[in-house]
């Protein structure tokens, strides 16, 4: 009787870890490409953006750091594909760019930075413009059409 209570006992440790690393496997898969488009926007104005973790980080040797950061803006060099991370939009929570032209408001950095677009964009442009400096190119889009497709009306 016992032999037939461990093995029972064995098969349903066995199963539930196998369901366990499976959950916490997928819960921190890290898809290749995305498009970023937080669902917390009402509506986008320009085309949507497809992100490709590959092209960043493999093909051009870009860090996890130089996107991901900490509450203090701290590069998260240690980070390893399967790592969780949070989306932008959890401290950058204003989901859109911040206001611009005549009478707008005055902001200054940090301000600026609570507006989800803005940081965004000034995370990839200023990349894109570093890159471009360095390497004596101007193969990296700093132009809102070489990264925002036309959207199809």
């Amino acid at each position: 009787m016992k032999k037939q209570t461990l093995l029972i006992l064995a098969v349903i440790v066995g199963t539930a870890s196998l369901f366990i690393a499976t959950s916490l496997f997928a819960g921190t898969a890290v898809k290749d490409e995305f498009m970023l488009d937080a669902p917390e926007y009402a509506k986008h104005k320009k085309g949507i953006v497809k992100f490709t973790h590959k092209k960043h980080n493999i093909d051009y040797k870009i860090g996890c750091g130089e996107c991901h950061h900490d509450d203090k803006g701290a590069a998260l060099n240690n980070l390893k594909i399967g790592d969780n991370v949070q989306r932008c939009i959890e401290c950058h929570k204003k989901p859109s760019e911040r206001p611009k032209g005549k009478g707008a408001p005055k902001l200054n950095k940090t301000q600026k930075l609570e507006y989800h677009a803005e940081a965004i964009h000034m995370n990839c442009k200023d990349c894109h413009k570093k890159f471009n400096k360095k390497n004596k190119t101007k193969a990296a889009p700093t132009s809102c059409s070489k990264c925002h497709p036309k959207t199809k009306k």
